[in-house]
């Protein structure tokens, strides 16, 4: 399974999750952002490469929803509701982001 991590800047959080998922959890891990400022921003590659796409935000799914409306058919999009409060690796967001994907990776 790849699985894709969604956040603003793909600075923090995204990041965060991609490394943290990245081994010993049997999937394939991607991270991406939104704002054209991001260090990667979301391609049409991504989401065609992605069985799975985590956002943090409900706006990120909403603005993925407007921006890539065709290439979503048959994605599952997961809205883990993380504000923008944490640093990279912050172990604060670590912990939130395991107890957030629990559920969708047992």
């Amino acid at each position: 399974m790849n699985y894709l991590f969604i956040c603003s800047r793909n600075q923090w959080r995204s990041p965060t999750a991609e490394r943290i998922f990245a081994a010993g959890y049997g999937i394939h891990t991607r991270s991406a952002g939104t704002s054209r400022h991001a260090k990667h921003s979301l391609t049409v590659k991504d989401i065609a490469w992605a069985d799975c796409i985590c956002v943090m935000e409900q706006k990120h799914k909403t603005w993925i929803k407007e921006k890539f409306h065709k290439e979503l058919s048959y994605k599952k999009i997961i809205v883990l509701d993380i504000p923008d409060d944490y640093q990279y690796m912050d172990e604060d967001l670590i912990e939130i982001l395991k107890q957030s994907m629990q559920h969708y990776l047992d």
